[in-house]
């Protein structure tokens, strides 16, 4: 529904590439073709992609797997938008290898919070409460996936994520109480989502981050370790 906060999660034409496996260069060639799906822009002019629109993309990307093709998948979803219907194809299932999600946040609460619901959904948590923590988990555990408080340790949390998004070997995704979804992006946070955070919402943005499964960020790390 409009205006839950699992809505007003973002993500970047890059982490939505990695998500649904479809190049950046396609999704500006189906948004400039078809003008079905066109994301909001940042004040860096950096394209925005809610939920719901990731949802759409999978739902095109389904209609093509079964032989349709892309003019004829953005018609069909076209008409379901037309007849209010928000289509969207199952979720992808979980790897059996379960990802690892850092949770680098100053209160203590809201982490404990956090790691209870990632837990529930079978991933691995492990949490760090400043940037010296976030660091030595970050090389000792290799996350899939790093939810990062920008404001810890006085605003570090910017700091680690241009570190951690700059390896190539984990989502970021950013959090804050204050709107700092362009700097973040910017930086290279996958996505971003505003505090305090609803459940759904974090759990669904780090379902959405991993993709197809975690078997992805695997290899690409053992690509990068050899």
């Amino acid at each position: 529904m409009a205006g839950h906060k699992e809505d007003r999660a973002v993500y970047s034409i890059g982490a939505v590439a990695r998500m649904l496996d479809i190049p950046a260069s396609t999704l500006r060639a189906w948004e400039e073709r078809y003008s079905i799906l066109t994301p909001s822009r940042s004040g860096g002019a950096q394209r925005l992609y809610s939920r719901a629109q990731v949802e759409q993309l999978r739902y095109i990307k389904s209609q093509m797997e079964s032989g349709a093709s892309a003019a004829d998948a953005h018609r069909l979803l076209a008409q379901d938008l037309a007849a209010a219907r928000v289509p969207a194809a199952p979720p992808e299932p979980l790897s059996e290898t379960r990802p690892l999600v850092l949770i680098v946040d100053r209160d203590p609460y809201a982490a404990d919070l956090a790691e209870y619901f990632l837990r529930t959904e079978g991933y691995h948590v492990a949490i760090a409460q400043d940037a010296v923590q976030a660091r030595l988990h970050f090389q000792e555990r290799s996350p899939n996936v790093v939810v990062i408080d920008l404001l810890i340790s006085g605003g570090a949390g910017f700091r680690l994520c241009a570190e951690f998004a700059a390896t190539g070997s984990a989502s970021v995704l950013a959090v804050a109480a204050i709107d700092s979804a362009d700097e973040a992006l910017h930086l290279g946070a996958a996505a971003f989502l505003p505090k305090p955070l609803e459940p759904l919402a974090l759990v669904s943005s780090v379902r959405d981050l991993l993709g197809t499964s975690a078997l992805t960020h695997q290899s690409r790390r053992s690509s990068l370790t050899r």
